[in-house]
Order: structure tokens, then C-alpha cells, then sequence
């Protein structure tokens, strides 16, 4: 009965994570698209270009920065009343709050107060899909088996580029269909949107079982009274390896889908249409990319192909650059394309790689605050760090020097972060032994 279940429950499950991790993607990169191209002009008009685009991306960053403190509370509570539960809680606060962000008056109406409560709305952002990752992640992995962990832990990632694809082509529509008004009116609507896909996203969320290894800690009586505190004591080790083994994936993926935005627009003077069309076909390749690269790991072990990742991310950081320069639309397309490679064949491995480190009934907290706090130093800076660059040395030069340097940081991470690929995961495994089993099942 209990494999009968699974069955029936595991395909569930991932429609369930993939579709929810698609909303709460599309509503965090809706404002990163917006953040380059819109909220310069309609909240900060009073500023230069460039102090108007550092301080748009600086609202930006601010949502990076609750990240973490949506992984403390969510994780808290994922840990102690559930997967599914939980994961409610963290759509309805991003939904909601995208949705607000459309409706905020611009400067002309009500001056720097809309700024205000742009960056508060920014905030809640942050704390939902801070508590969204891990539980989506554990919702799909949880129900799956070891043999398949890295790939069916890798579709709630697929909701990036849906995310992706979903908020780039709705500001691609609305400024087709609003025209000169985009500004005024048109790019606002694809926030309001938001409040359909949180509907969706609830009626599956709704339809969800809770997963056996949570359901199995609730009848054994071993919920921790405080997760958050006991992996913090147990596994902090574990979460800083998290953290910086992102660093190599967070920060280059940001500054390939929202940096360039800015920068193709205007560096090398092309339309917001075109720069958005780029970003939205290299997406579609990442609907293919993520999962094989979970299949792959699943193969020939996650540290190989997550390592060849960050290796390629430094090999490509100065053609990416070099081809953008050219500003030629075919390279630009081209550089797009190429650029999310690197990042996908870590961020498929990646949601097992991180929360296989964790015991079942410290996961949730564990999985969530090492992987959101890569967004306090990768992924919230690095819009900020590549404008800055840009305009101190008036060359990209720089910036694929910084992105070479997260590369290098992230294969130390990964040569130290313990490899638990085969460790069981259903059951609550002693640190010490699952670190020996980990070290004896290391692929050759």
C-alpha cells in the first residue's frame, strides 16, 4: 500500500512543487525585469540613469536579504508542522505581495513613498521564496527514491525558467499591446496577474499529500522543538558549504538575466523588446537543461557534474562578455544562450545535492538557510556589483573577472561539502556515520 501511494502520489508532488516554484518565480523575476527596465523611470525619475538603475537594483538586493529570514521562519515551521502546509503559507505571501507591487503609485503621484513601499513589498517577496525552495524541493525528493533523488528534486528548479520564461513574456506582451503607455500603465499588469496563478497554485497545493518521511517524524514523536536552532548547532558546516557552493551559480545568473537587461539596453543601445527576447529563448533551452543535468548526476554523481558547471562558468565569463560587445543581434542571442549552461548544470544537481546534507527532521531548516543565504552574497549583489564596475572601469572586464572569481570559491565548496548521494534519506541517519558512508560512496 505504501509503494502503491508513492506511485500515485510522486507525479502529484512534482506537478505540485514544479507549478508552485513557477509562480513564486515568475513573481520574483517579474520585478528583477522591471527592476532594469521600468522602476528607474517611474520611481527614481529624479535621478541620473545610473544612480536611477543602482538604486532600482538596490531594491532589488533588498529582497535577497529576507531571503534568509524567509528560510528561518518557513523552515521553523516546515520542520514542525509540515511540508505542505507550509508551502501555502509562502505562496500566498509572494502572490500577494506581487500583486501589491502593481498597484504602488509611481513618483509623480506620491514622491519617494512609492519607492518605500516598493522596497517593503520587495521584503515580503524575499520572505516567501525564502521558505518556498525548501519545502518545494523536499515535497517532490521526499516522495521519490534514492535512485532517482537528483532527478526528481530537480523539477521544482524547472520553475525558474518557467518563472523566467512567464514574467520576461509577460512584459513582453504588455509592452507590445500597451505601446507608449507601458510606463504608465502596461507594465503593471502582469503583476496584477499574479493573483491568477496564485489561485492555480493553490487549488494543487490544496490537492497534496504530506510526505511519508514528515508523516513517519510526526508518529515517532520526533519533531524537533526548535529546527532552526538544532541544525544551526548540529550541521553549521553543512550550511555554509550550501551557501558558497552557490556562489558560482547564484551571481552569474543574475548578471546574465537581469544585469544585462540594463546593460544591452543601455550599453549597446538595444530595445527592451530585444533584450527581453534573448533572456526568454535562453529560458526555453534551462526547461531542457536543469533536468538532464539531475539525470546526469544521478549517473555519474552529483560533485562531477556540478564541478563542471563552475568550471565553465569561469571558461565562458570573457566570451559572454566579448560577444555582447560585438552588438550584433544573432551574438547577443547567441551569448544569452550559452550563458545559462554553466548555471543549469548546477542547478539541476543542486536541490539534492544541498538538502540530501540534512536529516529528515532538521531538513526543511537546514536545506533552506544554506541555500538562501547565497543570496545575501551572490545573488542580491551581483546586479549592484556589475553596474558598479562597469561604471568605475567603463569595461566589462571587470565583471568576468568577479565572475571567475565566484567560480573559484564555489569548487572549494564543492571539494569540502560532504557527499551524501546514497545516504538513505528516509530514515533519521547519525552526521558521523553519513559522512563515513557518504566519503565511501564517493564515484570513482
Amino acid at each position: 500500500m505504501q509503494e502503491q501511494e508513492g506511485r500515485r502520489q510522486l507525479p502529484r508532488a512534482v506537478i505540485a512543487s514544479t507549478i508552485g516554484t513557477s509562480i513564486e518565480w515568475y513573481d520574483y523575476f517579474l520585478y528583477g525585469s522591471a527592476a532594469a527596465l521600468v522602476f528607474p523611470k517611474v520611481f527614481f525619475p529624479t535621478s541620473d540613469p545610473l544612480a536611477g538603475t543602482l538604486t532600482s537594483f538596490a531594491t532589488f538586493a533588498v529582497g535577497f536579504a529576507a531571503r534568509p529570514v524567509g528560510a528561518l521562519i518557513f523552515g521553523h515551521y516546515g520542520d514542525r508542522i509540515g511540508r505542505k502546509a507550509t508551502l501555502i503559507a509562502t505562496l500566498l505571501t509572494m502572490g500577494l505581495a506581487t500583486a501589491a507591487v502593481g498597484l504602488v503609485p509611481g513618483y509623480g503621484t506620491i514622491g519617494i513613498t512609492g519607492a518605500i513601499l516598493l522596497t517593503l513589498l520587495r521584503v515580503l517577496q524575499g520572505i516567501g521564496v525564502g521558505g518556498e525552495w525548501g519545502g518545494s524541493v523536499l515535497l517532490s525528493m521526499e516522495w521519490g527514491s534514492v535512485r532517482r533523488r537528483g532527478l526528481v528534486a530537480s523539477w521544482p528548479q524547472v520553475g525558474v525558467p518557467i518563472g523566467l520564461i512567464l514574467g520576461n513574456g509577460a512584459l513582453l506582451v504588455f509592452s507590445n499591446l500597451s505601446g507608449s503607455a507601458f510606463l504608465s500603465w502596461g507594465w503593471r499588469i502582469p503583476f496584477i496577474l499574479s493573483l491568477v496563478l496564485l489561485l492555480i497554485g493553490l487549488y494543487i497545493r490544496l490537492g497534496i499529500a504530506e510526505t511519508p518521511i514528515f508523516r513517519r517524524l510526526l508518529e515517532q514523536r520526533r519533531i524537533e522543538e526548535q529546527p532552526v536552532v538544532e541544525v544551526l548547532r548540529r550541521s553549521w558546516r553543512e550550511i555554509v558549504l550550501s551557501m558558497f557552493v552557490r556562489m558560482s551559480e547564484q551571481a552569474p545568473f543574475y548578471v546574465f538575466t537581469v544585469f544585462v537587461l540594463s546593460y544591452g539596453v543601455k550599453t549597446l543601445k538595444f530595445s527592451n523588446n530585444f533584450m527581453l527576447t534573448s533572456v526568454f529563448v535562453a529560458a526555453l533551452l534551462s526547461l531542457v537543461t536543469i533536468p538532464l543535468a539531475a539525470h546526469l548526476s544521478d549517473r555519474f554523481g552529483r560533485r562531477l557534474v556540478y564541478g563542471i558547471g563552475v568550471v565553465l562558468v569561469a571558461v565562458i565569463a570573457f566570451p559572454y562578455f566579448a560577444l555582447l560587445d560585438t552588438k550584433v543581434a544573432g551574438l547577443v542571442v547567441l551569448a544569452a544562450i550559452i550563458s545559462l549552461i554553466p548555471h543549469d548544470l548546477q542547478y539541476g544537481p543542486q536541490a539534492s545535492l544541498i538538502a540530501e546534507n540534512f536529516t529528515g527532521r532538521l531538513r526543511y531548516s537546514g536545506a533552506s538557510i544554506g541555500y538562501q543565504l547565497a543570496s545575501v552574497i551572490a545573488g542580491g549583489p551581483a546586479p549592484l556589483v556589475a553596474t558598479a564596475l562597469l561604471a568605475a572601469f567603463h569595461s566589462d572586464v571587470p565583471i568576468a573577472i568577479y565572475l571567475v572569481g565566484c567560480a573559484v570559491v564555489s569548487l572549494i565548496a564543492l571539494a569540502l561539502i560532504p557527499n551524501r548521494a546514497t545516504a538513505d534519506h528516509t530514515v533519521e541517519y547519525d552526521e558521523d556515520e553519513t559522512v563515513r558512508a557518504g566519503r565511501a560512496n564517493v564515484p570513482t
